[in-house]
């Protein structure tokens, strides 16, 4: 089966749509997010299977095959299950440091940019065995 991501004309319809999501973590910027696919497969004239990647509705290539960064372009990316990225920023949420005021803690001006060290974070303290 190939792997058909530019082809252009008219998308037809796929005889199967499988779902998948990835975490994505940039080893050079340390840039960290997820993203879900819709895997379409096909049969093109000849009968040959082929799939398609569609993300956010438009085909794109197989983030497996040489993934690049969506904030610096590098293509030294790591892929991991789903959820990765999401986990660590719900532990770094839960677990921030406690407020000693009874003020709400002010709101962040701009996104938080994610380093490595950040989604790594949560395997430093495991036991090996």
């Amino acid at each position: 089966m190939s792997e058909i991501a530019g082809r252009t004309g008219q998308r037809s319809a796929a005889t199967a749509v499988v779902h998948e999501s990835y975490s994505f973590a940039c080893m050079r910027c340390g840039h960290g997010w997820e993203q879900s696919y819709e895997i379409e497969h096909h049969l093109d004239a000849e009968g040959s299977e082929f799939v398609r990647y569609v993300a956010n509705g438009q085909v794109v290539p197989s983030p497996l095959r040489r993934p690049s960064c969506l904030n610096c372009d590098s293509h030294v990316v790591r892929i991991m299950r789903p959820g990765q990225v999401s986990s660590v920023l719900d532990s770094m949420h839960h677990h921030g440091p406690a407020s000693r005021s009874s003020e709400p803690p002010a709101a962040p001006k701009e996104p938080h940019h994610w380093h490595l060290s950040d989604l790594l974070h949560p395997f430093q303290h495991r036991k090996a065995g």
